[in-house]
């Protein structure tokens, strides 16, 4: 294990999955060569990563990051195919939407980086992110039709809420790859960059959450996502319980005394 300092940790996660936590960043990067296929082994990893940057205090937000090449092109196909419906039903169904339902119950902000190809399940893990970062040259999609099957991570789910079922059945009934300027007109990514500065852009967007007030992150993430799920009235219920449990904090009292007293941005949180 590397040397650990206050700015920069290296924690090993497993075979697969590494945690490096600098500056107030966690990066949780996909190492399975060559395409990051993401077999039930890497998927375990992922669960023990995401359990590991929400207990980290020191984490203010989260990258995840398959490396310069490529986010993670798919499930692990040959890992799948001899599995039968009962094998699939009683285990291996339960650990993608576990994995998956893990990374995207991170209370922290998450900003998936994607470069080459983020296919199937890869796709399913950048959708359990707040936000996207893509290469000019990512290509993206849920091709699992092409197998006879269809996404099993989320993908129906989430890439419905985040586009719109008419978009979202387009890609999953067809399974076709969207090249990264498609996939930001149609909002499934939210930049797109030069491949070379997916990592650093991604890292810089995180570092505007970094010394934020880390309870008020957690409590809009948590309405924002629970939201979703409920109708208009339940879930500005939802909105109404996180907005006065934040007047038990010590970060709303620092806020507010300092818009008054210096004007809005300089105000210092402890995340308490």
């Amino acid at each position: 294990m590397a040397f650990v300092t206050e700015l920069r940790r290296r924690v090993a996660v497993g075979e697969f999955v590494r945690v490096e936590v600098e500056d107030g960043i966690a990066t949780i990067r996909l190492d399975r060569p060559k395409m990051n296929a993401l077999n039930a082994q890497m998927q375990r990893e992922l669960i023990d990563a995401a359990r590991q940057v929400t207990q980290d205090d020191a984490v203010g937000a989260v990258v995840l990051y398959g490396g310069e090449k490529v986010f993670a092109a798919g499930a692990d196909i040959k890992e799948m195919a001899p599995m039968s419906y009962a094998q699939m039903s009683a285990g291996h169904s339960r650990l993608l939407q576990d994995f998956a339902r893990a990374l995207a119950g991170i209370p922290k902000p998450v900003i998936a980086a994607i470069t080459g190809y983020a296919l199937g399940g890869g796709l399913e893990t950048a959708l359990t992110a707040d936000f996207r970062v893509a290469g000019e040259s990512a290509k993206v999609g849920q091709p699992e039709i092409q197998l006879g099957i269809m996404p099993g991570a989320g993908g129906t789910q989430r890439l419905s809420r985040l586009i719109g079922p008419s978009r979202a059945k387009d890609l999953v009934f067809s399974g076709r790859h969207v090249a990264a300027d498609e996939a930001l007109a149609m909002g499934l990514v939210d930049r797109v960059v030069p491949d070379a500065d997916v990592y650093r852009v991604a890292r810089e967007w995180a570092a505007t959450f970094v010394g934020g007030p880390a309870i008020a992150l957690r409590a809009a993430k948590q309405a924002i996502d629970a939201g979703l799920e409920v109708d208009l009235e339940t879930g500005l219920e939802i909105e109404r319980t996180q907005f006065a449990a934040l007047f038990a904090t010590e970060d709303q009292a620092a806020g507010m005394r300092s818009f008054m007293e210096e004007g809005p941005g300089k105000a210092k949180f402890t995340g308490r």
